[in-house]
This record gives C-alpha cells, structure tokens and sequence, in this order.
C-alpha cells in the first residue's frame, strides 16, 4: 500500500499543477516612470503613440505597481496596444485588472489576443462612457464589430475583464460573468496577448493572466 501510495501522490500533484491557473503578471520589479521590462508597445490608427508607464499603484486603489496608459491624444481612431512578454498562441485567455481614469472620448479598457502586429488581432473592450463591451476583429488596420453586450461599466473603479480563443469561438467575462459567446473566422494561427485603449482613454493594468492553451 505504501508503493501504490508514493506512485499516486506524484501523479496528483502534477495533475494540479497542469489545472492550477495562470500566475498573474504584476509590474512590482518594474521601475516607475517607466515602460515594463520585455513588454512592447504599438499604435493602431493616427495620432500619438501610446505612453505605457508603470505607476505607484496606491493612489489609484491597488497595491504594488500598476501599468498606466497616460497619454490623452483625443484622436477618435487610435488605439495604443501593449504586448505581454509571452510568446504567440492560437488558442488561449488573457485576463486583467483594469480601472478606466478619465477620456472624454472615450474611457476603455481591452485584451487583445492572436495580435500578429498592431494592425490585426483580436479585441475585447469596456467602456465606462458607453456603458457596454464590445468584440472586435482588427484585420489591416480596420475594426469591424461580430459582438457585443450592453451593461454598466462603471469609470474610477477596478473591473476584471477576460477574453479566451479557441477555434473559431471567443468568450468574453466582465467582472466574473460572461457577457459574450460568439464566432468568427477571421483571425487564426498564433499571435501575441496584450493590453488596448482608444482616443484619450487614460486606463490603469494590473494582474495580467495569460493562459496558452495546451
């Protein structure tokens, strides 16, 4: 009984660790008044880049450090696009702590996934001015809606919001429900996770879980 117990405990352990959760990316070892380490940074549409900085998280409600997309350029069509360290998946989630700050455009925050550049991918986005989420497939530098849904997203306070591939199907939660199951077809093979706003939509990040489907 001893040996069968010792054989089994292993397979156990190895099995919770294959169902455990992703570790979720904070920015606590980044340096303040700057950019986080192995992250890159684009820009769909015009206007200015975006400005990705890490900041004190204690004044905005959060503990340690947190990602601040601070620039304010109030060009309609531009959305400043972070890109996780991870390598490209297909099929997987992304998940992250988000809190819009102000934008008179606009105050969204959104996940991005199968990102091949800043011109193509796939996004999921909150608006707290809109009160509504919607699902968007980027593809050469142009946004078309396939889903969405209406409820409220409130501005100055943290939101959760998830969004996970696989095939054809996106799903996407807000704040531990889901509010989107749709399909399209139009983004495939692998790509890059990461982290979306438009317009002046200031917006602060933290807890970023990236989760490649195995």
């Amino acid at each position: 009984m001893k040996r069968n117990r010792t054989l089994v405990l292993p397979a156990l352990l190895a099995a919770v660790a294959l169902s455990a959760p992703p570790m979720p990316i904070n920015f606590d070892a980044d340096k303040p008044g700057s950019s986080p380490v192995g992250w890159t940074f684009g820009r769909t549409g015009t206007g200015e880049p975006g400005s990705w900085v890490v900041e004190d998280g204690k004044p905005l409600g959060a503990s340690g450090r947190v990602l601040v997309q601070r620039s304010a350029d109030g060009t309609d069509y531009r959305f400043p696009v972070a890109f996780a360290r991870q390598a490209p998946f297909t099929d997987g989630s992304i998940t992250v702590r988000c809190r819009p700050i102000s934008g008179r455009v606009d105050q969204a925050c959104g996940v991005v996934l199968r990102a091949k550049d800043a011109n193509d991918y796939v996004v999921a986005r909150a608006n707290a001015l809109e009160d509504n989420i919607r699902l968007y497939n980027v593809t050469k530098g142009s946004r078309k809606q396939f889903a969405g849904w209406n409820g409220k997203v409130t501005s100055g306070e943290w939101h959760t919001i998830s969004l996970s591939a696989k095939g054809a199907e996106y799903i996407v939660t807000f704040d531990g429900k889901e509010v989107i199951r749709a399909k399209s077809p139009e983004q495939t093979g692998p790509g890059k996770a990461g982290l979306w706003t438009k317009a002046d939509s200031v917006t602060a990040f933290n807890d970023v879980a990236i989760d490649a489907a195995k």
